[in-house]
């Protein structure tokens, strides 16, 4: 007998959970690399670098250190900065679903027509889409300020940040320090 007039369900609902939970877990994980925010704007730790050096060396370790949250930061500057372009701000929406879906949230290789696409391939084509697409809403002007502008704030907050405070774990932050020979410290 049929049903006419009946709403055909999904043959596993179960598999639409288990990916909207595993997309959780996905973004859940990638976001507990970020630092706490007030770690981050801890004003007792805020000092001028001894020298240029010094700055560089602050800005290098803050960067592998607050990874995320600048890149938080950031992108909350790129998308306030695009509020005032209504389109921008919905081409800007759909690319970072796109980049969700085909890069964060895969727990598999990308197979395109029986090929297996590296990564890297997967990053690039996303961000020349993503760019692309951003150029062609007229805002290029806005987009490229924005970005600059983040990218200031996090270099500035970087240099004047001390490291001091810090618990490096260098196997996450992929920086490797150098101590003894030349390094001028002690350990007493």
């Amino acid at each position: 007998m049929t049903n006419y007039g009946t709403i055909p369900t999904s043959s596993s609902p179960s598999a639409n959970l288990e990916y909207i939970s595993r997309a959780k877990d996905r973004i859940k994980a990638g976001l507990s690399t970020r630092r706490p925010w007030k770690m981050l704007y801890n004003f007792r730790s805020f000092g001028l670098p001894a020298s240029f050096k010094d700055a560089i060396g602050r800005v290098r370790t803050n960067a592998a250190y607050f990874r995320m949250n600048y890149a938080i930061v950031i992108l909350v500057i790129l998308f306030l900065s695009l509020l005032w372009h209504p389109i921008s701000l919905i081409v800007y929406i759909v690319m970072a679903v796109v980049w969700l879906f085909f890069y964060f949230l895969r727990d598999e290789p990308l197979v395109v027509l029986g090929h297996t696409i590296d990564d890297r391939i997967v990053l690039v084509v996303l961000a020349v889409l993503t760019i692309g697409s951003l150029l062609f809403t007229n805002a290029t002007t806005n987009i490229l300020v924005s970005v600059l502008v983040g990218a200031a704030v996090v270099v500035v907050h970087a240099a004047f940040r001390k490291t001091d405070d810090l618990f490096l774990d260098e196997e996450n932050t992929g920086l490797m320090t150098t101590t003894g020979v030349g390094a001028g410290s002690s350990s007493s």
